[in-house]
């Protein structure tokens, strides 16, 4: 027996030889890269933006959940009932503190190699971008978190509690002021898709919305539309079309002028693959929706939805369907509301080419519209607006149009832009925290029926 449990406690010693501990790890230039890449493949996790539609889409008006037997996890969210032993927030709380680990673990040791400065403090920046983004994340959905800033054992683990939202506030700001050092763009293929500068400016903007701090955030907004790095995708001329906003989701249309930034898909059997088609198409659609792969049924789009968007609003039925053709049943019609916007054929089950849009072009020019508006410059903001509508409903974003939004009314165009916000970020998880921001999520959504309350605007800690 003795001698057992010696052999087994030195086989469970042994390091696998596949892989390098941490002592052994951290040497190279090579291995910062990949472990600065791991930190970015947090966010396509399935805990993370995978499922981002849990947390952001399916509290709202926009979308509820499908129910399945038993499972009822994200029926938790719809309904505002969500247990602290919810598999959603447990998950999501983990791969966020995974993230934040291995960023803080680059930032602890890359001075202590010999590496390119200018590719360190690239990299150092990159991290603190990383670690703003998920911290804003978390903050937004369970409130106060603890703040771990240097990478730790396990015992130090145990010292760490919850800190107030503010403070977390404060290191996201100082975090994303840092991050605006990174560069405009990058040249090379292999770092397109890597935070840049004006990620850094259009979430630092974002961040002073969501605390109130309306001249802040006019400011640095305009930074980024200044800048001219960024435009929305226009229309072809010459006829109303959506051709536009059809381009900025085409699978195959990665990181495009419109692109602030976005979490990066790639299809192929190499595990890169995202499942967005796959999950939102109908439940038992077959191969009606999605060609290849199984069918989740998933971030069912609501009628209000539907009847959100405006009489002539092209985005509309881009965005979702009422149904499909089921050619199993020569054709008859299958009434089943999915989101359409995330379209791919799949390489294989659950493995798309879609990105995910964290920030795109057309949000930045909402925001800003929606800061000008709270700064008292209410027509100036309605020039913005209406560059996203003019595109939504088909014409130009330069042109002047029939839908344009003409009005000096604060109030009026208050609606307006959360409106317009709705309708054009439509899935891609803004609802939900829009709707906290400005205080009005109680409201709204008890109008409809909902039932919530204060504490129903985060979420409990997992247990």
């Amino acid at each position: 027996l003795c001698l057992s449990l010696t052999s087994c406690s030195d086989f469970l010693d042994l390091k696998p030889k596949n892989e390098l501990g941490a002592e052994q790890f951290y040497q190279t230039a090579e291995q910062f890269t990949m472990a600065v890449n791991g930190a970015y493949a947090t966010l396509q996790e399935g805990s993370q933006y995978g499922n981002w539609y849990v947390f952001a889409e399916i509290p709202s008006d926009n979308t509820h959940n499908l129910l399945s037997g038993s499972v009822v996890d994200q029926d938790e969210f719809d309904k505002f009932y969500i247990r602290t032993t919810n598999p959603y927030i447990a998950d999501f709380w983990n791969m966020s503190y995974t993230g934040i680990n291995r960023v803080n673990t680059v930032l602890d040791r890359i001075d202590d190699i010999d590496i390119d400065k200018t590719l360190s403090d690239r990299y150092k920046l990159e991290c603190k971008f990383l670690r703003a983004l998920t911290y804003f994340n978390l903050v937004r959905v369970y409130g106060d978190v603890p703040l771990v800033l240097h990478e730790i054992s396990i015992d130090e683990s145990y010292k760490y509690v919850r800190d107030p939202k503010e403070k977390v506030y404060e290191q996201i700001i100082t975090d994303l002021k840092e991050a605006e050092a990174l560069p405009d763009s990058y040249k090379e293929d292999a770092n397109v898709g890597r935070a840049t500068s004006g990620a850094a400016k259009a979430l630092l903007g974002k961040v002073y919305l969501t605390l109130n701090k309306y001249p802040e955030a006019e400011a640095k907004l305009a930074e980024v539309i200044n800048s001219k790095v960024y435009a929305l995708l226009e229309n072809e001329a010459g006829s109303l079309n959506n051709a536009g906003y059809a381009s900025v989701f085409h699978a195959d249309n990665h990181n495009s002028k419109e692109a602030v930034f976005e979490v990066q898909f790639k299809k192929g059997g190499y595990g890169e693959g995202s499942n967005f088609p796959n999950a939102f198409a109908p439940f038992n659609s077959g191969t009606n929706v999605v060609q290849v792969g199984g069918t989740g049924g998933n971030n069912i789009p609501e009628m209000d939805m539907y009847n959100a968007y405006e009489e002539g609003d092209l985005r509309r039925d881009f965005s979702m369907a009422l149904g499909y053709n089921d050619s199993r049943k020569d054709g008859k019609w299958v009434e089943s509301r999915y989101v359409k916007k995330y379209f791919d054929v799949p390489y294989q089950g659950g493995d798309s080419n879609n990105n995910f849009p964290v920030i795109r072009y057309a949000d930045v020019l909402l925001m800003y519209a929606e800061a000008l508006n709270q700064n008292g410059k209410t027509m100036q903001a309605c020039d913005f607006l209406n560059q996203v509508r003019r595109r939504g409903f088909g014409y130009q974003t330069t042109e002047t149009s029939p839908v344009d939004i003409k009005t000096s009314d604060k109030n009026e165009f208050f609606l307006s832009v959360e409106h317009e916000r709705r309708v054009e970020l439509a899935f891609e998880g803004h609802r939900w925290f829009d709707l906290i921001r400005t205080g009005r999520a109680i409201e709204v959504m008890t109008s409809k029926g909902f039932k919530l309350n204060e504490t129903n605007l985060t979420t409990p800690i997992p247990q």
